[in-house]
This record gives C-alpha cells, structure tokens and sequence, in this order.
C-alpha cells in the first residue's frame, strides 16, 4: 500500500493531478473538496493516498487530509455497492463533518442530494455505517459551526462513555436520553451522572 506521495505539483485537473517525484509522475484521482485547495502548479505538495489494484489497472486516489482518506476508505470497504467513482463523488458532494452528521441523524434526503447517490443508496449507507461513525459525527460537525451547547457535549461525553464499553450508539444515545430527562438537571447534569442513570437502563 502507498501511504502517501511527496513531490512537485505539475497539472491539475478538477478530478485528478500529476505529481512528479524522483523523475516519474503520478496520475492520482482526487475529490473536489482537494482540487479547491491545491496549490498553483509547480509546487511542492504532500498527498495521503489509496491504492486500489484491478486487473486492468493500479490507479492512486489522492487526499489532502486524513478524514478525507479516511471517509473515501470506509466508503468503499465498508458499505456494499459502493466503489472508488462512487466514494469520490460523496467527498465531491459534500464536506466530511456534514456527511458524518447527515449519516448519524438519518438524513437519507441530505445524501440522496449527491451526484450518484439515490435513494436506496443513502439508505444503505446510513444503515451501514450508522454505528461504525458513532454519535461524535453529529456534535462534530456542530462543533466545527459553533453550536454544540455544553449540554450536546455533556451528552456527547456519555454517550461516547457507553459506546467504549460495548454498547451500540443508538441505545447508548436512548439511554443517555432517558437519563437526562430523569435527572431534571438538564446541562447541569455531569457526564458521571449521566452515565450511571443510564448504566442503570441498559
């Protein structure tokens, strides 16, 4: 597996760019979200990559950060039907903090919007990758616009307390729910607390 290619930046394209490194350039594919901050040619550039090996071809996908590579590689490892083209087009579509949101609320109409992804597949992509995202998807992507509250973090915390001992994300997330709603206490409630109301319910 190629981790990661290291050279100078010599054409771009909006879905792929040569780099060339020790005398031989690269053609590696990359999603819009990279293309919309690639550097102007020539220029020294680090790309995370993804080798994907068929019987016609090795072709190298290229990323500009980890949660990118990261997402491209969940997508087409973990969810069914899904493949490079397809992982390519959601990173294109939408920014990774919102896809993860979009799949921990259930937002099939959100991932329908993308370019080729119907309905059936946002479907699937939700009941797939649902608990592998976690709960953290959505108070992330809050928290990089600002509004995550103390108690959605609170919440979040507990949340993620019960998941790290084995509980799935949605009876965590009930749960944790039900034991705010007793407590009363609303954000006052500390994560401890919340955690062993819930420990109580499960």
């Amino acid at each position: 597996m190629i981790a990661h290619l290291s050279g100078k930046l010599t054409q771009v394209w909006p879905t792929q760019v040569v780099v060339e490194a020790h005398g031989v350039g690269y053609e590696v594919l990359i999603p819009l979200s990279s293309f919309d901050r690639m550097p102007k040619p020539p220029a020294p550039i680090k790309l995370l990559t993804h080798l994907v090996v068929r019987e016609d071809a090795h072709q190298l996908y290229g990323f500009l950060t980890e949660e990118e590579r990261d997402l491209f590689r969940m997508l087409i490892q973990k969810v069914s039907g899904i493949g490079p083209k397809t992982a390519l087009d959601v990173l294109s579509g939408i920014p990774a903090a919102d896809f993860k949101s979009a799949v921990v609320r259930s937002d099939a109409a959100r991932l329908s919007a993308i370019k080729g992804i119907g309905k059936k597949t946002a479907e699937r992509i939700i009941l797939e990758l649902k608990d592998k995202l976690g709960v953290a998807g959505a108070w992330e992507a809050a928290s990089r616009k600002g509004q995550c509250s103390a108690e959605d973090q609170t919440i979040s915390d507990a949340v993620l307390a019960l998941i790290s001992l084995g509980y799935k994300q949605a009876d965590a997330l009930q749960a944790v729910r039900a034991a705010q709603e007793k407590s009363g206490a609303g954000e006052q409630a500390s994560v401890e607390a919340l955690v062993y109301q819930a420990l109580r319910k499960l």
